[in-house]
């Protein structure tokens, strides 16, 4: 038969086979693709820009940040608002396009946004009032402040960057770090050459952060601290392969914990960190912090792209007196993963590489497969592999998760510049994966949030009322979650919050025609801003591991 098919269409018998393996190949990846957990959709196939730096914002739009001084982008900016910089090394007469844009995700609409001075590796964090903080960056971006008040795309005046004259920060920010406060206020932790930390509105000094220069190495690794906001107004921060317990009050580093096994995980070395929910049940008394992949040592002092990545997560209960490292491994060696939580509290772990480091053209063999992390799961049942992208998101990617569930992926841009051709181009389409429980067969179980307040303040008590197809059986949960700034694989400010809240109480039954029951939840808003600092939230009602669509919340002082 194989003889008979070789001669019918004159290809010979070794081609044809090696067409059967591929189209074996192929099919056994559908199957596998079919199998797994997940779906995955393209937003937008050219957003014109790769973004490195990405926020989700009240209104449900996302600020899309690239860099300037490298060359045109594909998203050109309105006439007029051409960037004229004679020291942009790249465009010196001049960039009439895009590095900044707004997007809706629900719509799929974009607009650009200017921004005039280099962000390139910078920081952010929402402030109170919902402003995004932009900082630092390369060449005049270096001590620059930047901010966006959001805005839907049908409001009748744009929002667009401010670049602020004044103040500057205090020292270049380069791969630094940016954390609320409990007060509002902003600590910038860290950056290239920059072994401190300096606060915005700056009411206080800068102050030197000794623990960031003896966390550098011959290849840095010290640089895009993980820094989490625990529950007792301290930090934890985490640099290297090292952490300690630092004070934003008083500016003393109050323990150093444990080193984690494994290797650095800062950049260039491309870990990711979250912290796990707090929990009302214990008072929001502890915190839990896990650290996950990495690259080797030596991967990008030697520009080892095929070195394998690490393979292994440490958690570890900050807030313990006596806390160590429990060691987990992952499904696959991991670089440059996002960490990113979902109102269920589970973390989904999506992009990246497995072989290589940070840096430009540095990693080979990408991760499509996301994983999801359980962490109320059993040790060694912990892990979900999830259903793969068909596109590479290598260095410069970003992920967030939307109002909706879904979880917005974009970015990737291993090259100098923007480069289309060969291996790993620069990529400018927006994706969102949709979790498991998006699936249609989880629709009965879904909740929708039908009345909630716009603003609650701490400790008091608010209604939610929910909508579900089915009866609710058991509690119906209600968490906050923050909207993080995603960049170089750390969400910066990403937070959940469980809330107290009381036995649901039917307020309408359902019926066979089709009609929802309705409850009323009565919850707790965050004692104060050490759990949760000020601002808005996705509040979320989740019904057997089922999250309605968000609404926003503001949590105000």
């Amino acid at each position: 038969m194989a003889a008979a098919a070789s001669a019918s269409t004159g290809q010979p018998h070794g081609l044809v086979l090696l067409s059967l393996h591929v189209l074996l190949l192929l099919t056994s990846v559908s199957l596998a693709r079919a199998q797994l957990p997940g779906t995955w959709e393209v937003l937008v196939e050219n957003a014109g820009i790769a973004s490195m730096h990405t926020a989700v914002t009240r209104f449900g739009t996302v600020v899309l940040l690239d860099r300037t001084n490298i060359g045109p982008s594909r998203l050109p900016l309105p006439k007029g608002h051409c960037r004229r910089d004679p020291t942009d090394r790249a465009l010196p007469g001049g960039d009439c396009t895009a590095h900044s844009a707004l997007l809706d995700p629900a719509t799929r609409r974009l607009r650009p946004l200017s921004i005039l001075t280099d962000t390139w590796c910078s920081s952010g964090q929402f402030l109170p009032d919902g402003t995004l903080l932009q900082s630092g960056g390369d060449l005049d971006g270096f001590r620059k402040l930047r901010t966006i008040s959001p805005c839907s795309l049908d409001d009748r005046s744009p929002c667009d960057w401010l670049e602020l004259p004044s103040p500057l920060l205090a020292a270049g920010r380069w791969y630094a770090t940016n954390q609320i406060l409990p007060d509002g206020s902003v600590i910038i932790v860290g950056g290239r050459a920059a072994p401190s930390v300096e606060f915005y509105p700056p009411d206080r000094p800068l102050r030197p952060f000794p623990f960031l220069a003896a966390a550098l190495d011959p290849q840095m690794d010290n640089l895009y601290p993980f820094v989490h906001l625990l529950p007792d107004g301290h930090l934890f921060i985490f640099a290297n392969a090292r952490s300690v317990l630092y004070d934003p009050e008083s500016g003393e580093v109050l323990r150093e914990y444990p080193t984690l096994d494994g290797g650095p995980r800062n950049y260039p070395s491309a870990g990711s960190s979250a912290m796990l929910p707090l929990n009302p049940a214990d008072g929001y008394a502890s915190a839990e912090v896990v650290v996950c992949g990495g690259a080797q040592y030596g991967a990008f002092l030697h520009r080892d792209i095929d070195m394998p990545a690490g393979v292994t997560c440490g958690r570890l209960v900050a807030t313990d007196t006596d806390p160590v490292w429990a060691m987990e491994e992952m499904p696959f060696q991991r670089i440059m993963g996002d960490m990113v939580m979902l109102p269920t509290g589970e973390v989904l772990i999506i992009n990246g590489a497995q072989a290589g480091s940070q840096g430009f053209d540095l990693a080979s063999r990408p991760c499509l497969n996301p994983v999801l992390y359980r962490p109320n799961e059993p040790d060694g049942l912990r892990f979900m592999t999830l259903t793969p992208t068909e596109i590479p998101r290598m260095y410069h990617s970003t992920a967030n998760l939307l109002p909706d569930g879904r979880v917005l992926v974009a970015g990737s841009n291993p090259h100098y510049f923007y480069r289309f051709a060969g291996e790993f181009p620069t990529e400018l389409r927006v994706e969102a994966f949709s979790p498991e429980y998006l699936s249609p067969d989880k629709a009965s179980l879904r909740p929708g949030i039908e009345a909630a307040p716009e603003k609650v303040g701490y400790g008091e008590e608010f209604e939610l009322e929910v909508e579900v197809t089915l009866p609710v059986v058991g509690v119906v949960e209600a968490n906050l979650l923050s909207a993080p700034f995603a960049t170089h694989s750390f969400s910066q400010g990403q937070r959940m919050v469980r809330l107290a809240v009381s036995p649901p109480v039917e307020v309408a039954s359902g019926s066979g025609d089709g009609a929802p029951y309705r409850y009323r939840i009565v919850c707790t808003a965050p004692p104060n801003g050490r759990v949760a600092p000020p601002g808005y939230y996705m509040a979320s009602a989740v019904n057997q591991g089922v999250p309605s669509a968000a609404r926003w919340v503001h949590l105000a002082l």
